[in-house]
């Protein structure tokens, strides 16, 4: 049975990991990405890993390794980001409150020998102000770059644990050690509680992790100063587009009263810019019907 929140959808229209996705929390997509590739971009990384410093922080984690901007820093990177299933269930799972999703985060993650597990936690938390319930603000995917095992902490979830009113129920039941494979993408709502175990192995847990988010929230890094506009021209309009350079209605994320996506255009971008109206069909009508009232009002006086 679905969430209250996706009562809109039908149930049975879905695919499985659609609807494992909206009623567990999570879902897991086997081989989305080919294993050689992941691994190569895992090679890639090798230096970047090396000299990244450990985390300050006991969430972050004392024993982990993580790095941002990873469409700067990873060749494929977005493949990752854009891949096409992984799109249609985050659509899926915000499309009702937003116009488009946005990207929060980019991360590279090690997690290394003698890691401790990570306090259970639903990453949306993040975003006090709406409660437990009302509608899903994120999503969330690992990308695993090693096997992740119980071992090694494979990423523990607590299933239907977006269904309870707090985090802090998960202590009470247990969770679901999701063992996955390099090309594998674990999928989480923001609104589901999970956690990093324990790495009891030798060797580092090394993955990416990609976040999306509503339009028009404020995401986890700051994507104008991680892509600037000479970075954000080398990517797809698409990607670009979910990285800030559009605006969201109604009038979120302009630049100098326009879509930003004027930045991005060839040539300068002109001195003198008009303010042009992103509204959302609701509003429009409303002032379409308030602009009409008013010369109503105005032919009535020239009369």
């Amino acid at each position: 049975m679905l969430p209250e929140r996706f009562a809109h959808l039908d149930p049975d229209g879905l695919p499985p990991a659609a609807r494992h996705l909206l009623e567990q929390g999570y879902c897991v997509l086997p081989e989305a990405m080919p294993a050689a590739e992941i691994e190569a971009m895992s090679r890639s990384l090798d230096d970047r890993f090396h000299h990244t410093p450990f985390c300050v922080g006991d969430f972050h984690g004392r024993r982990t390794k993580r790095f941002h901007r990873l469409l700067a820093r990873l060749a494929g990177a977005e493949r990752l980001v854009m891949q096409p299933d992984l799109l249609g269930l985050v659509r899926l799972a915000l499309g009702r409150w937003c116009d488009f999703p946005e990207i929060s985060l980019t991360q590279g993650l090690e997690v290394h020998a003698g890691a401790p597990a990570q306090i259970p936690h639903a990453d949306q938390s993040m975003w006090p102000a709406v409660p437990k319930g009302m509608m899903e603000l994120s999503v969330n995917v690992i990308w695993p770059f090693v096997p992740f095992t119980a071992e090694n902490g494979a990423t523990r979830v607590w299933p239907a644990s977006h269904l309870r009113p707090r985090a802090a129920d998960a202590s009470t039941t247990e969770p679901a050690v999701c063992a996955l494979a390099p090309g594998d993408a674990l999928v989480l709502l923001g609104s589901t509680v999970h956690a990093a175990g324990a790495n009891r192995s030798a060797a580092p847990r090394r993955a990416v992790i990609v976040s999306y988010c509503l339009g028009w929230l404020k995401a986890y890094e700051n994507q104008a100063l991680a892509y600037p506009p000479d970075v954000a021209r080398t990517l797809s309009p698409e990607l670009a587009s979910m990285l800030g350079y559009r605006w969201h209605r109604p009038n979120l994320g302009t630049f100098d009263g326009q879509c930003p996506s004027v930045l991005l255009a060839d040539g300068e971008v002109p001195e003198y810019l008009a303010t042009i109206d992103a509204l959302a069909p609701e509003h429009e009508a409303l002032v379409a019907a308030h602009a009409a009232r008013q010369a109503d009002k105005e032919s009535w006086g020239r009369d």
